[in-house]
């Protein structure tokens, strides 16, 4: 049922999704940072205040999912017996264990054997797979265990955090700060790290990170 309650629940859910606050979502929809804050979501005489369809159109867009996407989070889909969807299923493997052949193919989709599988907690893609994150150089976004769900099909924009891997076989977690048709500028997560400037032949994949377990 549509309702308001859900709604405005599915516009935070759809940020927590990319990994963004409500207001990180606002700003990069383009919309008044304090557009989603919810003394926003009421007006001054207590009635419900609902979300323009151009401010939807404007978030949807901002995180280039789609209307079936957000209703999806608005009314969750159910099986025909009545029971809540499962979650899927997404192959997961550590960050070191990333940097080593054998486990992309060359687009940077999931390959080979020795994933683990652990059930996703957002709707995926066939392609989607998920790094758990070892060790601290990822702090403090990211802490030791964290689990990031990775989409090789994803479009990324700038200020999106990516995962990337290098010919050499590195393997980290950036912002992108900008992209070329021969180089890329990443931003580091930890700032006890340095950016990074990679020509695009040093590039092996690059993917976009459509969730965190923080």
């Amino acid at each position: 049922m549509l309702s308001h309650e859900r709604v405005w629940a599915a516009i935070d859910a759809l940020a927590e999704r990319y990994s963004l606050s409500a207001s990180g979502l606002a700003k990069r929809a383009g919309l008044d940072s304090t557009a989603f804050n919810k003394s926003k979501r009421a007006s001054p005489d207590g009635r419900p205040r609902w979300p323009s369809t151009e401010s939807l159109a404007k978030i949807i867009e901002a995180t280039n999912s789609s209307l079936e996407e957000f209703l999806g989070l608005i009314e969750p889909r159910v099986k025909s017996e009545g029971l809540p969807v499962q979650a899927s299923s997404v192959p997961l493997i550590g960050f070191a264990q990333a940097g080593a052949g054998g486990f992309f193919d060359d687009a940077g989709f999931p390959a080979g054997h020795g994933w683990d599988m652990i059930d996703a907690p957002v709707r995926t893609s066939g392609s989607s797979y998920a790094l758990q994150v070892q060790g601290d150089s990822m702090l403090p976004l990211y802490r030791d265990g964290d689990v990031l769900i990775v989409e090789p099909d994803a479009t990324v924009h700038k200020g999106d955090r990516v995962v990337v891997k290098t010919r050499s076989g590195e393997v980290m977690a950036k912002v992108l700060a900008r992209r070329s048709s021969n180089a890329i500028e990443l931003v580091s997560l930890n700032p006890e790290h340095p950016n990074r400037n990679l020509g695009i032949e040093e590039v092996e994949w690059l993917a976009r990170i459509v969730w965190a377990s923080q």
